[in-house]
């Protein structure tokens, strides 16, 4: 299965592709530290300036989180589940590490397949 990745829009001259880009990846927000132990909030939110659909045969269907090859979690969403209207979708993860994390986010929208977020990575201490 082929892996889409975000490019920055703001080198991108067509609207069209911008938007088809930025509605479909995934972003992680978090913050860059964490301890050891504790619970930790990730959040991942699908589309930045653009919004996605919600449309019975055009919606993200799952979002997941990973840390490296190692999946950590997965949110899974049906058709209507934004209120049939176009949305930033957003979900807050909430793991324990217990070392460095090289997170990435996964969103499988049902037309246009499956997006990868860029990695960001949250430095573990005591």
């Amino acid at each position: 299965m082929k892996i889409n990745r975000y490019q920055d829009i703001s080198e991108i001259e067509r609207e069209s592709k911008k938007d088809y880009i930025d509605r479909h990846s995934a972003f992680i927000h978090c913050e860059k530290t964490a301890t050891a132990g504790e619970k930790f909030k990730v959040k991942v939110q699908v589309g930045d300036e653009y919004k996605h659909p919600d449309d019975f045969d055009h919606y993200i269907q799952w979002i997941q989180l990973w840390d490296g090859e190692r999946f950590l979690a997965e949110a899974s969403f049906s058709a209507g589940a934004m209120g049939n209207a176009p949305a930033n979708l957003e979900v807050d993860f909430y793991i324990v590490p217990n070392k460095k994390l090289k997170l990435t986010a996964h969103a499988y929208c049902t037309k246009h397949g499956l997006w990868q977020s860029d990695e960001v990575v949250v430095e573990v201490g005591a």
